[in-house]
């Protein structure tokens, strides 16, 4: 009996030690899973900021090669600057929590302080317009007669005036000098006449069109800002005020705007495709009520390239898709555009809204923004995208080699070999960006662009017109971004549209090898007498033969009637 009342007892110790042993089991258990738990959170935020750190890795590069490294149009470097300081310290503080040590190098501040305002000296009041007379500049006399006086009346002598001209090598004083005639009546009385002034685009103004020419060109085909051009024209004996430039500069815009351009944008319209683009420009704010200062506000040049006949410019104040829709009100066909979303609105349906129902659009893409998306991403090591540029690259040498091929045989050989490899270039980016979805970076960026583009950049297979790449609006567009560096703002929207106008013009020289200066001096010559129906025939487009067939002698004198010639049509008409 007490062997028995033993086992019992020894069993009880048995089972109270089993279940001790099992809180144990259970509260170990508990702690190695809460551990595990704290394990995985550990993973996943270690993972987090290791994504953030190789992440930041390439926004650091990407600054660091744009400080560094020369580009046609940049943002400012000082802005660039703030911005690497700022990556930098956060980059090195996911380094730190990371646990990893890197050394890091300070970046030299390039930001200068602006001296404070001082008080403007107040402006002189005008005394009228300045004696050109008494200017140290070499002098020209051109002598006007009237046709049906001179023989038939005496001539008595002649009514002067003095205006600004200009000729390569310097400022000369161009003496206008109207012939006066003493008409003796049947009666006995006498009367004067004058030799009319024929019709001048700016009447009784200082310049004469080939400074005005001299002026416009040198601000938008070279840059150089009024107060540079002031200081020029002073060197040369007489100063003109960069205001009074400024006003020129207006007046003219708006003149070759309302004239010529007008004419170029209605047979630009009738275009097979039209390229665009646009940048931004400060336009200075109008003066405010309590005379404060303030900060200059964004407006928008939109260029547009009509296949091979004109460069149009447009000013926008804003750049918004009810903008990019009015702009391209009535014109149908082809438009080459990068993929940023104010031009969506150009490619919706038919019944879509904003008014464009009656034009339909076909988008073109371009292949170059696509390469930039992966070259940047090529930055910083990542082996897709140099296997995509490698990719992308085949396509711009098999463009390359048909640059002088008619353009139905160009797309006969895009069809046969450029299209096997564009097929098997998005079957390949498509996979790939399956695989980097989920993430973020500039890889996954690249390759959805692409994806996103597909039908606008196999586009160009259709037609054997269409360009692989938009770099010629860039390239347009380049004459903005060099010059504002030097002029920094516009003064107004419509000094903006002025400027645009004259842009156009510009650019439209370049593209059909003229002169610009001399283009311009010689439009401004005959615009005033030039029919207005007829301003195409003053494009650059039709310049060279329209020049070709006005009187040369006429032509090259600063002042004097202009024999306009008949239309080309009826010059060609047999008979």
């Amino acid at each position: 009996m007490a062997a028995t009342h033993t086992e019992e007892a020894s069993l009880d110790a048995l089972r109270a030690r089993v279940a001790a042993l099992e809180a144990a089991l259970a509260t170990e258990q508990a702690r190695v899973a809460a551990e595990r738990l704290r394990a995985d959170v550990a993973i996943i935020e270690r993972d987090r900021i290791r994504a953030a750190y190789v992440r930041l890795q390439e926004e650091l590069e990407l600054l660091r090669r744009r400080i560094f490294v020369a580009k046609a149009e940049r943002v400012d470097v000082a802005q660039l600057e703030l911005e690497f300081a700022a990556k930098r310290a956060e980059l090195a503080d996911l380094v730190e929590r990371l646990g990893a040590a890197a050394a890091t190098e300070e970046v030299d501040d390039y930001i200068e302080t602006p001296p404070a305002p001082g008080n403007s000296p107040k402006r002189k009041r005008p005394t009228g317009r300045r004696d050109l007379q008494a200017a140290p500049l070499p002098e020209e006399r051109v002598e006007l007669l009237d046709a049906t006086l001179e023989g038939n009346a005496d001539r008595i002598g002649f009514e002067e005036s003095r205006r600004l001209a200009w000729r390569k090598g310097g400022l000369f004083r161009l003496v206008v000098a109207r012939a006066k005639y003493r008409i003796d009546g049947e009666a006995g009385e006498t009367s004067v006449a004058t030799t009319p002034m024929p019709p001048e685009t700016f009447p009784r103004s200082m310049a004469d069109a080939s400074l005005l020419a001299k002026i416009l060109t040198s601000k938008f085909h070279f840059g150089m800002p009024f107060f540079r051009q002031e200081e020029e024209l002073a060197a040369c004996g007489f100063g003109v005020d960069r205001g009074t430039m400024c006003r020129w500069a207006e007046d003219a815009g708006m003149t070759l705007g309302a004239t010529i351009v007008e004419a170029m944008r209605g047979d630009a319209f009738t275009a097979f495709c039209i390229a665009t683009d646009a940048t931004g420009v400060c336009v200075q704010p109008e003066p405010s009520p309590t005379k404060g200062r303030q900060a200059c506000r964004r407006g928008h040049f939109f260029t547009l390239l009509a296949d091979c006949d004109h460069v149009l410019f447009e000013y926008m104040p804003r750049e918004t898709s009810t903008a990019v829709a009015a702009m391209f009100k009535g014109y149908s066909g082809y438009v080459q555009a990068d993929a940023k979303s104010v031009y969506d609105v150009l490619f919706r349906e038919p019944d879509a809204p904003l008014g464009v129902e009656d034009d339909v659009r076909s988008e073109v893409g371009c292949w170059a923004h696509a390469r930039r998306k992966f070259y940047e991403a090529a930055i910083t090591k990542q082996r897709a995208a140099r296997e995509a540029l490698y990719r992308i690259r085949e396509i711009f040498e098999l463009e390359r080699t048909w640059a002088g091929v008619p353009p139905a045989r160009r797309k006969d050989l895009r069809l046969s070999q450029a299209k096997p490899r564009l097929d098997d270039f998005f079957r390949w980016a498509e996979a790939e960006y399956r695989r980097v979805e989920g993430e973020r970076g500039l890889v996954r960026s690249a390759f959805g662009y692409v994806v996103r583009q597909k039908a606008a950049l196999m586009r160009f297979l259709e037609d054997g017109r269409l360009r692989v790449d938009n770099n010629a609006s860039e390239r347009a567009l380049r004459r903005i971004a060099v010059g504002r560096k030097a002029w920094l703002f516009v003064g107004s929207d419509d000094h903006a549209q002025a400027a645009a106008n004259i842009f156009s013009l510009v650019a439209s020289c370049k593209l059909h090898r003229l002169d610009p200066e001399l283009y311009l001096r010689d439009v401004l010559r005959v615009l005033a007498q030039w029919p207005r129906d007829r301003f195409l025939e003053l494009a650059p487009k039709s310049w060279a033969a329209t020049r070709a067939r006005l009187d040369p002698d006429e032509l090259t004198a600063p002042v004097g009637r202009i024999t306009v010639p008949p239309p080309p049509e009826e010059q060609a008409a047999p008979g």
